[in-house]
């Protein structure tokens, strides 16, 4: 029987370089595959390292090329710089130019790693059965269909960065670190002698130095204001805030203040006291269903409005055009347009959407 072939999306960090050294241990054949993204386009300095997004990308691949080469498997470089430019950093700029909060590790699963990164290898003639990650997450089969599970370890669960990608693929997807925990896959790249075994963990996107992405953009400085509608203060530029945000504000009050929410049509920050953070409802757009066939007009399920936050009990209702609204049985603390919400059935990634 042919033993099946198995494209790994290598980053040069320790998850992905286990995930294909697992694989080969279990009988697949192997193939690295890594994105080309950066391009230069953005001023940012050379020591940020170990970001998904930088000057430091050529390193990077290095590293993974010689992974590879210790591994006996082959190496290829996709190159994804327009579609990365055009995907995620055009996306992430227009979001927060209308006061939105967007999340760019989500855009990038979706996108990038499980869309072009797949079919532009195929494309350029990289064979392949199945498609892996370091992800940790888990796939589950039931009567036929597949699902995505959180992983074993839940403090590590990365299910709510896949609520984008298209259910078609979960069969042909594996995570050979799903049912694992960080310190057994660094026991594992110990064992085989890999060098990035005590690597620190990654920096998402571009280490959090979001300001320089809009180098090019003069902002205004305009009016905070308070939800009466009174001048309290000066803001630097819309891109510097979002909803939740307590420092910073350089607003001198008796009782904490937090942004309540970015007003880019008027240039105005409105912030408040952290109790009227709350909220019990949120609506989504571009809601992508995971389980099989249509969903429902109502369901209910638990919530999760940012990857460390926790999931919370919730009527969801669907509607057309794949929006959704979802109304929570206890009010969240600061929920944020531009953000993703991911729902659950339990362990199952139901799907997911961005919040208006």
């Amino acid at each position: 029987m042919k033993k099946e072939t198995v494209a790994v999306g290598m980053s040069g960090g320790v998850d992905s370089s286990v995930a294909a050294a697992l694989l080969l241990r279990n009988g697949y054949n192997v193939v690295g595959l890594t994105m080309a993204i950066w391009d230069g386009s953005i001023k940012l300095e050379a020591g940020i390292k170990h970001s998904c997004y930088g000057p430091g990308e050529e390193e990077e691949i290095e590293t993974v090329k010689k992974i590879c080469a210790d591994l006996d498997i082959p190496h290829f470089t996709v190159d994804l710089k327009k579609e990365y430019h055009q995907e995620v950093l055009d996306y992430f700029k227009r979001e927060y130019l209308s006061g939105r909060t967007p999340n760019p590790c989500v855009m990038c699963n979706y996108r990038m790693k499980f869309g072009f990164l797949i079919e532009k290898a195929k494309l350029s003639g990289v064979e392949f059965d199945r498609f892996a990650t370091g992800h940790y997450v888990r796939t589950v089969e039931k009567d036929g269909n597949f699902y995505l599970r959180k992983a074993f370890d839940v403090s590590k669960d990365q299910t709510y960065f896949l609520q984008g990608i298209k259910k078609e693929i979960i069969k042909d997807l594996i995570f050979p670190l799903g049912e694992m925990k960080k310190e057994e896959v660094r026991e594992v790249a110990r064992e085989i002698g890999l060098e990035v075994a005590e690597r620190p963990e990654s920096q998402d996107f571009i280490a959090g130095e979001y300001a320089q992405i809009f180098e090019d953009h003069k902002f205004q400085e305009g009016d905070i204001i308070d939800e009466s509608g009174k001048v309290i203060g000066r803001h630097r530029g819309i891109v510097h805030y979002t909803v939740g945000q307590r420092k910073g504000l350089g607003i001198s009050n008796p009782t904490p203040l937090y942004v309540l929410r970015v007003d880019a049509k008027n240039n105005r920050i409105i912030v408040t006291d952290k109790k009227h953070l709350f909220s019990n409802k949120l609506t989504a757009s571009n809601f992508n269903y995971l389980l099989p066939g249509t969903p429902p007009p109502e369901l209910k399920a638990k919530a999760r409005i940012r990857q460390k936050h926790k999931e919370s009990p919730a009527n969801i209702s669907f509607h057309s055009e794949n929006k959704i609204t979802v109304l929570f049985d206890d009010p969240q603390l600061s929920i944020t347009p531009g953000q993703a919400v991911a729902l659950y059935d339990d362990e199952i990634l139901i799907g997911g959407g961005i919040i208006d």
